[in-house]
């Protein structure tokens, strides 16, 4: 009777939880109360060891609880309660998803949206470069060092397209850049 109580109480906040683990709290107390799991004082120590635990505190609750009550089995069941409302809703998605996405309509519209974003992110690193080396404070100065990063980065990239024939990784510019502002700066 145990394992039914706990899949129909945990399918409760699986099903019946939105915003994420703090608004599942109400609805986990409301449960775990009223079925006589735990104590509120023990609620209230799980769901501080829960937030500190690596992992959703949902599913870190419904496992204690579970296991509590029920030992092993029941922590397993507790869990999958849990979850599986959540993992069905990600798989009735990606279906819809998938069948929207192999539309001529939606390519369309994404093949629309790539120079969008090209435009929006280079906007950004210009912006965020004249930014930089060219502030326009009255006060301020040219910065050279920060030009000097720029123009070194800008190097770096042509040189390894030139003789890579291939675009430079943006780990590695990102680390170059690293590299560069510690050494400069």
């Amino acid at each position: 009777m145990i394992y039914l109580e706990l899949l129909l109480g945990f399918l409760k906040v699986g099903c019946f939880t939105f915003g994420g683990a703090y608004s599942a709290i109400p609805l986990i107390r409301d449960v775990v109360l009223s079925c006589g799991w735990l104590s509120d004082e023990e609620l209230s120590y799980m769901i501080a060891v829960s937030e500190s635990t690596p992992g959703p505190i949902m599913v870190n609750l419904a496992t204690y609880v579970g296991s509590s009550q029920a030992g092993f089995w029941g922590a397993v069941l507790a869990t999958l309660a849990v979850v599986l409302p959540s993992f069905f809703v990600i798989l009735l998605v990606m279906n819809l998803l998938n069948g929207i996405l192999k539309s001529k309509y939606a390519q369309a519209v994404l093949q629309g949206l790539k120079p969008c974003m090209i435009g929006i992110i280079l906007a950004t690193g210009v912006y965020m470069t004249l930014h930089n080396c060219f502030p326009l404070a009255q006060d301020s100065k040219v910065d050279f060092r920060a030009l000097l990063i720029v123009v070194v980065l800008a190097a770096c990239m042509a040189v390894y397209r030139a003789f890579k024939k291939k675009k430079l990784s943006p780990i590695l510019l990102i680390i170059a850049s690293a590299a560069l502002g510690i050494l400069i700066y």
